[in-house]
C-alpha cells in the first residue's frame, strides 16, 4: 500500500501541469456548487470533452478535485440565501440560514466548510482502508435492507421535525408528490392528471429550488429589508470564520459521527448524499443533550450535515471503483470518465492500476483541502450577500433560480415546477409545516417503494421475511429506537 502511494505521490507533484488541472477543477467545482441547480454532475459532464487528449490519471485529477469541491461551495448559497448549491446542501439549511439573520453568516460559513474539509479527509481515509473488503460490505445490502434503511431516515427525520403532526402530514405530502408519474414495478401512469411532464415524476431539483430559494425569496419580500436581521455590514469581521472554525474542533463528537454516518450512506449504491446529509442532521439533533435550538440557528445543525456530505464522496467511490456500480449521477459520470480512458473499475483496477487509485485519493483530498481554504478565505466577502437589500437581491436569486432548474434538464417543465413548490414552501413556512421532512419523503420514495416490492417478490408476500434478514433487523431496530427517543428524553428531563 505504502508504494503505490508514494508512486501517487511523486506522478501528482513532479508535473506542474497536474497542479493546474488541480486548481482548475477546485475552481470549477465551488462555482458549480455554489450556483443552486448545477453541482458536480453538470460540471463532470461538462469537462468531459477536454480530457479526451489527458492521460487516465491527468483525467482523474481534473475530475476528482471538482468532486471534492463540489460539496463546501454548495454549503455557502445554502448559508446565505436557504438555497442548497446541491441536492445534499440542503440539510444545512435549517440552521445555516437563521444564523445569517442572525448576523452569524461568517460563522456558519467558517464551520461549514471546515466541518466538510475534516469530513472529505474521513470519507477518504475510508476508501483508502474499506477498498480491499468492500465487496463483502455491499453484499450486505438487499432490497429488504433497502427498504429499512428508507423508513429509519423517514422516521429518524419525522421525529426530529419538532411537531411529528406535522411533519408526518408533510412526510404524507412528500411521499404522494414521489409517486407521480410513472410505477417503476408496474409501468401504470398514477396522478398525473394528463399532464405529459409529469410522466417521469418531479425532479428533486426544481422541487428543492421552490421549496428554499423561490420560498424564502416570497417570505422576504413579504418582511422586507435585508436576509440579515443583526446590524450592518461593519458588524463582519474576519474573525467570524476563525470563530466557524473553532465550534467545529470543540463538536469533534458531530463531525465524527456524520463523517461516518456519510461514509456509510455513501458506501451504499442508489442512497446519495441527500439521506446522509438529512440522517447526520437528524443523528446530531437527537444525541444532543439541548436540542431545542435545532432548525432555529444552532451550530452544530451546520456541522453535521456538512461533514456528512464530504465524506459521502469517499464511501461513493467504493462500490464504483469496486464493482463499477455508481451511487449517484455524478458517480455515474464518473465511471464514464473511467471507462472513456480505458479503465475499467473491478476488482482488476484495484489490483493493475493502485497506483491509479490513490492519484484519485490524493486529489480529492487536496481539492477538498483547498475548496475549504478558498470558501474561508473568501468569507468575508461572501457575507456581504446577506446585507443587499431585498429590492435587489430577490429578482436576482429568483431569476438564478429559475435557470438553474432549467439547466437541469433543459425543460420549461421545471421551471414550472419549481415556481409552483416555491408559493407551497412559503405556505410551509407561513403555517410552521417541516419542508425537511417533505424533502426526505421525496427523496426516499421511489427507494422504499422499489425494495419494498422487490422484498415482496422475494418473500413470496410474507412480511416476516423482513425480520429473517440480519440487516433489515438492525435497521428496523434502529427505527424503533428513533421513535423511543423523544419519550426517552422526556423522562430524563424529568427526573432531572
Amino acid at each position: 500500500m505504502l508504494e503505490p502511494l508514494l508512486t501517487a505521490f511523486s506522478y501528482l507533484f513532479s508535473d506542474p501541469l497536474n497542479l493546474l488541472y488541480l486548481v482548475l477543477g477546485v475552481t470549477v467545482g465551488v462555482l458549480f456548487g455554489i450556483i443552486p441547480g448545477l453541482g458536480g454532475a453538470t460540471a463532470i459532464a461538462l469537462l468531459l470533452p477536454l480530457t479526451f487528449g489527458m492521460s487516465p490519471e491527468q483525467a482523474i485529477v481534473l475530475m476528482g478535485s471538482v468532486m471534492g469541491a463540489v460539496s463546501a461551495g454548495g454549503a455557502v448559497t445554502a448559508i446565505l440565501l436557504n438555497t442548497p448549491g446541491t441536492a445534499p446542501n440542503a440539510a444545512t439549511c435549517f440552521d445555516g440560514y437563521p444564523l445569517t439573520k442572525q448576523g452569524k453568516a461568517g460563522i456558519a460559513i467558517g464551520a461549514a466548510a471546515s466541518a466538510s474539509a475534516i469530513g472529505g479527509i474521513f470519507g477518504l481515509f475510508i476508501l483508502a482502508m474499506v477498498l480491499p473488503i468492500a465487496k463483502s460490505i455491499v453484499l450486505w445490502f438487499g432490497p429488504p435492507a433497502f427498504f429499512m434503511l428508507a423508513l429509519l431516515g423517514l422516521t429518524s427525520l419525522t421525529v426530529s421535525s419538532g411537531n411529528m403532526l406535522r411533519g408526518l402530514i408533510a412526510g404524507c405530502i412528500g411521499l404522494f408528490i414521489g409517486f407521480v408519474g410513472y410505477d417503476e414495478i408496474g409501468g401504470t401512469e398514477r396522478y398525473t392528471g394528463g399532464v405529459d411532464y409529469l410522466w417521469d415524476g418531479l425532479s428533486i431539483v426544481p422541487v428543492l429550488i421552490g421549496l428554499f430559494a423561490i420560498a424564502e425569496m416570497l417570505a422576504l419580500f413579504v418582511k422586507g429589508g435585508s436576509i440579515s436581521e443583526a446590524g450592518s455590514q461593519s458588524r463582519i469581521r474576519f474573525s467570524d470564520t476563525l470563530q466557524g472554525i473553532k465550534e467545529t474542533l470543540k463538536n469533534l463528537k458531530i463531525v465524527a459521527s456524520g463523517s461516518v454516518i456519510g461514509s456509510l450512506i455513501g458506501a451504499v449504491p442508489g442512497i446519495g448524499g441527500v439521506v446522509a446529509s438529512f440522517m447526520s442532521y437528524s443523528f446530531a439533533s437527537q444525541i444532543s443533550e439541548d436540542n431545542s435550538k435545532f432548525g432555529h440557528g444552532d451550530i452544530r445543525g451546520v456541522i453535521a450535515p456538512e461533514a456528512a456530505n464530504n465524506a459521502k464522496d469517499g464511501g461513493g467511490l467504493i462500490p464504483t471503483l469496486a464493482f463499477g456500480v455508481p451511487g449517484t449521477a455524478e458517480m455515474a459520470l464518473f465511471l464514464g470518465v473511467l471507462i472513456l480512458h480505458g479503465l475499467n473499475p473491478g476488482p482488476m483496477l484495484l489490483i493493475e492500476r493502485e497506483y491509479t487509485i490513490f492519484v484519485l485519493i490524493l486529489t480529492m483530498l487536496g481539492a477538498t483541502i483547498l475548496s475549504a481554504s478558498f470558501i474561508c478565505l473568501a468569507a468575508y466577502y461572501l457575507v456581504r450577500i446577506a446585507y443587499i437589500d431585498s429590492s435587489i437581491l430577490i429578482p436576482s436569486v429568483v431569476s438564478v433560480s429559475l435557470v438553474g432548474a432549467y439547466a437541469v434538464h433543459n425543460t420549461i417543465g421545471d421551471v414550472f415546477a419549481a415556481a409552483f413548490f416555491g408559493v407551497i414552501g412559503y405556505l410551509m413556512i407561513r403555517f410552521d409545516y417541516p419542508r425537511i421532512t417533505l424533502v426526505i419523503a421525496l427523496v426516499l420514495c421511489s427507494l422504499m417503494e422499489r425494495n419494498y416490492t422487490q422484498s415482496m417478490i422475494m418473500f413470496d408476500g410474507d412480511w416476516s421475511g423482513f425480520f429473517r434478514d440480519n440487516t433489515a433487523l438492525t435497521l428496523f431496530m434502529c427505527s424503533v429506537l428513533a421513535l423511543c427517543v423523544p419519550l426517552i428524553q422526556v423522562i430524563r428531563k424529568k427526573k432531572s
